[in-house]
């Protein structure tokens, strides 16, 4: 074979192998027929919806955080303001009017929750804190039946618990500490309605972050326990897009808010999350009435606690800074 030939030969054999190489990398990046795109499910399509929404109400909800500091700012200028004492900070303090009444965070739900919502109800306790340190009229404020997960939660990740202020963390049950005639259990499955706070009564707060996998079971307990229970009067003055569901730190903070304003409605839009989709029940009959349909909101109710317990703390996956600097005082 002359070398003419045989370098036609090996260039024809070489051309070959690049189309050779060529078409299975095509049949590489050809789709397969048994990748098919699955269909987005109906739980997913809430999920992301509910995401969409969140993004979409951030920046209306941190307007109203900016409002709510805004205005707990001029309240204090005004209080030192009025006050002749040359000690500033004597003068907001002797504003601050004490609590008779007692808000316990009942944590005996330790078995009942998964690690991740245990964190979830430490957030919300650390609020709870936060808010009542910083109140005009600040309540005696218990956690009970502190241990377990929690308390472990707690010292690994949040160690100046321990000298916080004004609040009883107890290990006891509620039952052993107080007078079971003056307890008041809050359930939003309870039929019995508060109208007023009786500040010589003790209010207890459910601590389960559940997810609804234990609806009714505070309810239950306090029925067993034989002890007085109610749920705040939400529905009379609020039509949410939700289930009547609050995080642990949205009740308390109701309560703070209430014994400020002494105004049910007031209170609820001041602490309300907007993903609540809430509105005044009087605004709610309006627009049945002229047949509209407020958009709805997939709230994330998932808890069972006084009003029940939302894990979803609006929660940021931390406490906000000004919270806290209130939990370093």
């Amino acid at each position: 074979m002359s070398s003419e030939m045989l370098s036609a030969f090996i260039e024809t054999s070489n051309v070959e192998r690049k189309q050779d190489v060529s078409e299975n990398q095509e049949e590489r990046q050809k789709p397969s027929s048994n990748d098919v795109t699955e269909p987005v499910s109906k739980r997913q399509m809430k999920k992301l919806m509910k995401q969409k929404q969140w993004e979409e109400q951030r920046e209306l909800r941190k307007q109203k955080r900016k409002e709510k500091r805004k205005r707990k700012k001029l309240e204090r200028q005004a209080q030192l303001d009025s006050s002749s004492d040359g000690n500033e900070r004597k003068r907001v303090r002797r504003q601050v009017a004490q609590s008779n009444l007692r808000l316990i965070i009942d944590c005996s739900f330790d078995e009942l929750m998964a690690l991740k919502d245990i964190k979830k109800l430490h957030k919300q306790i650390q609020r709870c804190y936060a808010e009542n340190r910083r109140a005009l009229h600040p309540v005696q404020f218990y956690l009970t039946s502190h241990g377990g997960q929690l308390k472990k939660n707690m010292d690994e990740n949040d160690r100046g618990w321990v000298n916080w202020k004004d609040i009883h963390i107890k290990p006891e049950h509620y039952s052993e500490l107080i007078k079971k005639e003056d307890l008041v259990y809050l359930t939003s499955d309870s039929p019995n309605v508060l109208k007023e706070l009786d500040e010589s009564k003790a209010y207890v707060i459910g601590g389960l972050v559940d997810h609804n996998h234990h609806k009714g079971f505070t309810y239950k307990q306090a029925s067993d326990y034989g002890i007085d229970h109610a749920q705040l009067p939400l529905g009379h003055f609020v039509k949410m897009n939700s289930r009547k569901v609050l995080a642990v730190n949205h009740v308390f903070e109701i309560i703070l808010e209430y014994l400020e304003t002494r105004d049910w409605q007031e209170a609820f839009f001041t602490i309300l999350p907007q993903r609540k989709g809430a509105v005044p029940t009087d605004q709610a009959c309006d627009h049945s009435s002229h047949g509209k349909q407020s958009p709805r909101a997939e709230g994330g109710a998932s808890g069972d606690s006084s009003e029940g317990v939302n894990s979803r703390l609006e929660p940021s996956s931390a406490a906000p800074t000004d919270i806290k600097q209130a939990l370093k005082k």
